[in-house]
Order: C-alpha cells, then sequence, then structure tokens
C-alpha cells in the first residue's frame, strides 16, 4: 500500500525548505538584535495549558487535538505557542531573572480547520512573548520587531491594524454593553455566537459568519467604554508608534481570536491581492492574567505570532522568493575504480567547509562531467590513477573556464584564493 500524508499536513523539502530555512535565519537574527533567546517547548502539552473555562476561541471549542492518557489526563497537541512558554515561564521560575524575559520560538502548531491555502492543519509558527512589565513602549516594540522582520525579509504590502481591548473594568462595561445590544439580534445570530452571546460577546465581533453583517458593524465600539487609564495607556503606544515611523490604523472590531487577550491588540494584513482581501500575517496582543492562570506571579506579557505558510506565500507573490537551484562548491569527476582516492579528496573538501558531491557509480567520464553541471558547481576536480601517483587533482573553474593541476596539499589553498578573487 502506497501511504499518503494526512489531510491538511504536507512534506517540506527542496526550494521550499531552503525558504524556510531563510525566513528562521533572518527571524533569530531579529530575536538576537532585539535581546530575545530563543526557547523549545514540548508539542504535546496538558490540554489545560490550553483551554480555560471561560475560553469561547474556535482555536479552543473546536479546533484542538485532544486525547485522553490511560483514560485519565487529557493531552492537546499545541495549536499555538504562548500558553506553552508561559508555562515554561512559571514552571522553570523564569520570573526569578531580570523583567521582561524576552522570549522567541519557532514551531509546529495543529488545528483541526479546514485546510485551505495558506492554513494547514499543521503549519509553522515564528512567534515571541515579552513577559514581566507592562508599559506601552514595550508594546510598540513588539509591533515593531514584527513590523520591521516583515519590511527586512521584502514584504512591501503591508499595515497594522491596532485597537485596545481595554483594562479589566473597561472590558466588563463593554461586555455588558455588546451583550444587551445583541439580545435584540438574537434570533439574527449564528449558533456558536449565539451561545457567545451569554459568555462573551466579544467573539461576535470576529465570527467569520457574522461579522459583516449589518448589525455587526453597527454594535457598541470599544473606544467608547475604555477606562481613563486605558485611553492613556493606548494614547501612547500609538505615540509610539508614530515615533517609529510605522503607519497603523485603529480598527474597532479587532478583538483577536483568543480570549486572554487585554488592552493592545493588533494585526498585520497584507494588501496585496495575491494574498486575498486583508489577508492578516501575523498578529498579538497584551495579556495581564495568563501568567497568574498559570499558576505564577501577577505579571504581564505581550506577544505575536506569525504563521510561517502564509509568510511565504506572501513572499513569493512579491517576488521574493523565486525558484533556484541548489549548488555546490565542487564535484569530484573520479576515473578510479575500487580506490578512497576521491573519497580522500572529497573529505578534505568537507572539512575545510566547501560542498562537494562525488560519482559513486562508476560512470563515464561525461555523465559524471553532465551531473556536475547539473549541479551548478564552481569547481570540477577530477581524479584518475596520474593525479593518484602524484598526489594532486585537476581543477576545473566553471567561471574561468581554466584548469589547473593542483597538489593535493595545496588545494584548499588554491580554491580560497579562487574564491577571494571574487570580493577584490
Amino acid at each position: 500500500m502506497a501511504y499518503q500524508t494526512i489531510k491538511g499536513m504536507y512534506d517540506v523539502y527542496g526550494e521550499e525548505y531552503r525558504y524556510f530555512e531563510k525566513i528562521d535565519t533572518l527571524f533569530k537574527h531579529f530575536a538576537e538584535l532585539y535581546g530575545y533567546e530563543m526557547i523549545k517547548t514540548p508539542i504535546l502539552e496538558y490540554t489545560g495549558v490550553f483551554k480555560k473555562d471561560n475560553d469561547t476561541s474556535d482555536m479552543v471549542t473546536k479546533e484542538m487535538y485532544t486525547f485522553t492518557l490511560n483514560n485519565k489526563d487529557y493531552l492537546t497537541l499545541r495549536p499555538e505557542g504562548t500558553a506553552g512558554v508561559i508555562r515554561s515561564f512559571v514552571q522553570n521560575k523564569m520570573y526569578g531573572n531580570e523583567l521582561p524575559v524576552k522570549l522567541a520560538y519557532i514551531g509546529e502548531m495543529f488545528r483541526h480547520e479546514r485546510p485551505q491555502k495558506g492554513r494547514q492543519r499543521q503549519f509553522n509558527q515564528l512567534g515571541i512573548e515579552n513577559i514581566g512589565n507592562k508599559d506601552p513602549l514595550i508594546d510598540a516594540e513588539v509591533i515593531a520587531f514584527g513590523y520591521f522582520f516583515l519590511k527586512t525579509l521584502g514584504i512591501k504590502d503591508i499595515k497594522v491594524l491596532l485597537n485596545s481591548l481595554g483594562d479589566y473594568d473597561s472590558r466588563l462595561n463593554y461586555k455588558k454593553a455588546l451583550s444587551d445590544y445583541f439580545k435584540d439580534y438574537e434570533a439574527e445570530l449564528c449558533g456558536d455566537c449565539k451561545d457567545r452571546l451569554f459568555k462573551n460577546p466579544l467573539r461576535i465581533l470576529d465570527c467569520k459568519i457574522d461579522r459583516e453583517k449589518e448589525f455587526v458593524r453597527n454594535a457598541p465600539k470599544m473606544s467608547d467604554y475604555l477606562s481613563e487609564d486605558s485611553l492613556h495607556y493606548f494614547d501612547k503606544v500609538q505615540m509610539y508608534l508614530k515615533a517609529l515611523d510605522i503607519p497603523f490604523m485603529i480598527d474597532d472590531r479587532l478583538v483577536r481570536g483568543l480570549d486572554y487577550y487585554t488592552d493592545t491588540v493588533f494585526e498585520v494584513v497584507s494588501t496585496n491581492e495575491e494574498s486575498g482581501a486583508q489577508s492578516t500575517i501575523f498578529g498579538g496582543g497584551r495579556y495581564d492574567n495568563l501568567v497568574k492562570e498559570m499558576g505564577g506571579p501577577e505579571l504581564s506579557g505581550i506577544g505575536f505570532a506569525i504563521g510561517e505558510e502564509r509568510l511565504l506565500i506572501l513572499a513569493k507573490a512579491e517576488g521574493i522568493f523565486t525558484k533556484e537551484e541548489k549548488s555546490l562548491d565542487a564535484y569530484v569527476v573520479n576515473l578510479l575504480r575500487d580506490d578512497p582516492y576521491a573519497l580522500e579528496v572529497l573529505s578534505i573538501l568537507r572539512a575545510n567547509s566547501y560542498s562537494g558531491e562525488m560519482d559513486y557509480y562508476n560512470r563515464s567520464l561525461k555523465a559524471q562531467f553532465k551531473s556536475a553541471d547539473r549541479r551548478k558547481v564552481r569547481f570540477t576536480i577530477i581524479v584518475g590513477e596520474d593525479e593518484k601517483k602524484t598526489q594532486s587533482v585537476n581543477v576545473k573553474d566553471a567561471k574561468t573556464k581554466m584548469q589547473d593541476n593542483v597538489r593535493l596539499d595545496d588545494l584548499i589553498d588554491y580554491l580560497d584564493e579562487k574564491m577571494g578573487e571574487e570580493y577584490e
């Protein structure tokens, strides 16, 4: 039987893998620039890490891969990165370090949702979490990290959407106002939103089914219910973003998909037609209670997550990543039979950081040269009986079309000099 991948999960290899590596490398570079330490958390966690009693998000209620262990403990494949990072922060008592603690991650996530372009059931996320102090300056810097990361990658057609969900009292007053308002439209709400009406009416604003209905668009705005402290905080976030020359728009209906957010929430969306209307590249926000809910002290945090698959689609649409062949520094054409000399030459190349391959199938000279051409090698290195006797090799330079006989002891110096000539 020929097995296929599970629906919504796929293989990454070849040039696609190299594109992911380029994104990851740049992200790690930004993490270093902004003072973030990389962290790896388990793919599998206890379900309680992600699921809270009052959580009404689609991710928690519909999309998690959850199963039991010995009919006792519920385990879940992580659907997002923040909760696992906060669990690790609390478990390892990182709050004993100087605050804020700044952590960045790269990893696979799992959600049981309908697969579509840029959205799979197993997908990759890049994310950061800044945990400890609550300050609008930190909020602006977190947004700046993601915004300038995209700009440096080469993504041009983007804009920042910004909103505030306010502090505890602001959210409480706003939820009551929404609940009172939507009660008059209960019959017109979808099944999920009828349940949200009594649990968390904020989520109605973000409903995929109801959000474009006129009565939802005309719902009360969060900005009218922000406390004086929350308004002042949000004004400062905007002031710092302007100072960083980051363009943004206020989106009153932006609530994000997870229920633990407070105060600042944001999304960066693409305006490129190839990505679809208002396609979200990354989003995040501040959370005041998550650390405490995980058993830690009362500390605030803020972070974001970027879906790599969607980012890769955008990068290709904007011409950042184009089809490219993997090239090698050298290919050893082996004219010897049952002799280790060619392997010794290849080993010397690799030991000195030159990528290389050789023929293993006793093919003809012509066939081996064709392999070298297909690999787009810079140096074709030929070894035969004469070269073995004199402990030398013949090196053909694809750039200059010149061929030289070089002593094996001098090979690396010769290649270094040739490569150095390109930068003179």
